[in-house]
């Protein structure tokens, strides 16, 4: 049993830190987006959470990271450095070392901690090795999208037709012809975008508006077509059918959920639809039934004519808070989502191939250090992953970068150390508790691979970015408490 004392300091540590991660986010911004809302929605309900292979009008520009000063123009020092053990701070390596030889860690595991106000590294191990990420990724998956779309982006799905009587066309001919030619049903086509997010709230506003507009054109019969012609390649990750993402589809509602989970924003792992599209087609069909339209048989699947008049649209939030949602609950539906958009704005195929390619390029372009980078997906499902703990660490330095705010959602995203997301249960143990409140990551999780990146205010006041991936780990929980042990070392 713990003497009174410690008692008195474990609960003062955590108390600080949440403090402490209060204040943070309080200084980031208004609680109207990803990782502040969710925050404020946790804290009253007590939402779960989820991710990859885990078990259970436009907003202003983002603001600075309180507490990061200025970093280098080149974050990004050659891939041979990053392994290199001068100038370590003495007490670092003597602290951190042992630790990551842990066998709870696996046989290898890699290390690397930059200071974000410099760009230099203080501590590295393997640090230049690329390793499976996991759920680590979606750093890059966020900093890729925000970069090519920016923070205020955000995903339309829209209803077209290309029927003359919806548009009102006065094309003459006597009356018997105007009257057989209203007879026909007017076809409409729901046109997904790619948002990840749609739900049957926003189908709901969308078919109001839909059916507004038909009346005002004296459309009283439809026929729907559904449009998810803007993704290429397969649909299935390769993975396959599981209950951490859906099929990946440019049209889906409630992430194509099959139980209640849908009415939250935490995600987690639920039965997903074998044909989201198809699904979200036929909610959109009853909403229109809803509102008196009749609709002339089950929806089909059918590209939307080039020519198309746009009937109504509804938009995602912004991409900024696309990435802290994602970043919070691990979303591999959003994830995947982001990636493909990443690719559509570099001209390339909307696929699992394109989104790589379109990620690395961009990674690249913006002079991070993606040597050895495979990105296969952008949710970290697909064990032939690659990336580093260098690159990892680059990319949470160059978020924090003052002259890049765009990218200030990939700080405010993560998950908050005991208390939000898929930290929310963790750093309970006497070892790792002073990271509660002080400590924000990513988490990655899947079978014998583990892995966590973020930042951390560490002695001096000065803001770490870290990244831990550990490979062939003999247990997820010991793992993941070893990983929040080597982390809370960060902040003494």
């Amino acid at each position: 049993m713990l003497e009174p004392k410690v008692w008195q300091l474990t609960a003062g540590s955590a108390v600080l830190g949440l403090v402490l991660a209060a204040g943070a986010v309080a200084l980031a911004g208004p609680w109207d987006s990803g990782q502040r809302k969710a925050e404020r929605d946790w804290a009253a309900a007590q939402g779960r959470t989820g991710g990859a292979h885990h078990p259970g009008g436009h907003p202003g520009k983002p603001a600075p990271a309180p507490s990061a000063a200025g970093v280098l123009d080149e974050l990004a020092p050659p891939v041979e450095s990053l392994s290199a053990p001068a100038d370590l701070p003495d007490g670092l390596r003597k602290t951190l070392g042992p630790l990551l030889e842990s066998p709870d860690l696996g046989p290898a595991p890699a290390a690397s901690v930059v200071d974000v106000a410099t760009g230099k590294q203080l501590f590295g191990e393997r640090a230049d090795r690329p390793m499976a990420p996991a759920s680590t990724i979606k750093i890059a998956t966020a900093v890729a999208a925000l970069s090519a779309l920016g923070p205020d982006h955000r995903i339309g799905t829209t209803v077209v037709t290309a029927d003359d009587k919806a548009k009102g066309d006065d094309k003459g001919g006597d009356e018997g012809d105007d009257k057989a030619k209203g007879d026909d049903p007017t076809e409409i086509t729901l046109v997904g975008g790619g948002d990840a997010t749609l739900d049957r709230k926003r189908l709901r506003a969308l078919a109001e508006d839909t059916a507004r507009a038909l009346r005002d054109r004296g459309v009283h019969e439809v026929a729907l077509r559904f449009d998810v012609s803007l993704y290429s390649g397969p649909r299935e990750h390769p993975i396959g059918p599981n209950d951490n993402i859906a099929p990946v589809t440019a049209l889906m509602n409630g992430q194509g959920r099959l139980d209640d989970s849908a009415r939250d924003s935490f995600g987690g792992p639920a039965p997903r639809s074998g044909d989201p599209a198809g699904d979200a087609a036929d909610v959109f069909a009853d909403l229109l039934r809803e509102r008196g339209l009749k609709t002339s048989g089950p929806p089909v699947m059918r590209k939307a004519p080039k020519d198309a008049d746009r009937l109504a649209v509804t938009y995602s939030r912004p991409v900024s808070a696309l990435v802290e949602r994602m970043l919070t609950n691990s979303d591999n539906d959003i994830a995947e989502s982001l990636v493909r958009q990443t690719a559509i704005k570099a001209g390339r195929p909307a696929s699992f191939a394109g989104a790589q390619q379109a990620v690395q390029a961009e990674l690249k372009e913006q002079k991070l250090p993606v040597g050895g980078a495979l990105l296969r997906d952008g949710s970290g499902l697909n064990r032939h992953d690659r990336i580093t703990s260098g690159l990892l660490t680059a990319l949470l330095a160059r978020a924090a970068d003052p002259d890049r705010p765009e990218l200030r959602p990939v700080l405010t995203g993560l998950p908050v150390a005991g208390f939000s997301g898929t930290l929310q249960g963790r750093y309970t143990d006497a070892d790792a508790i002073t990271g509660s409140g002080m400590i924000r990551a990513k988490t990655g999780t899947l079978t014998g691979v583990n892995s966590l990146a973020g930042t951390v205010v560490g002695p001096g006041g000065r803001l770490l970015a870290f990244a831990f991936l550990a490979e062939k780990a003999p247990g997820p929980d010991t793992a993941q408490r070893a990983l929040d042990h080597l982390s809370a070392e960060l902040t003494s």
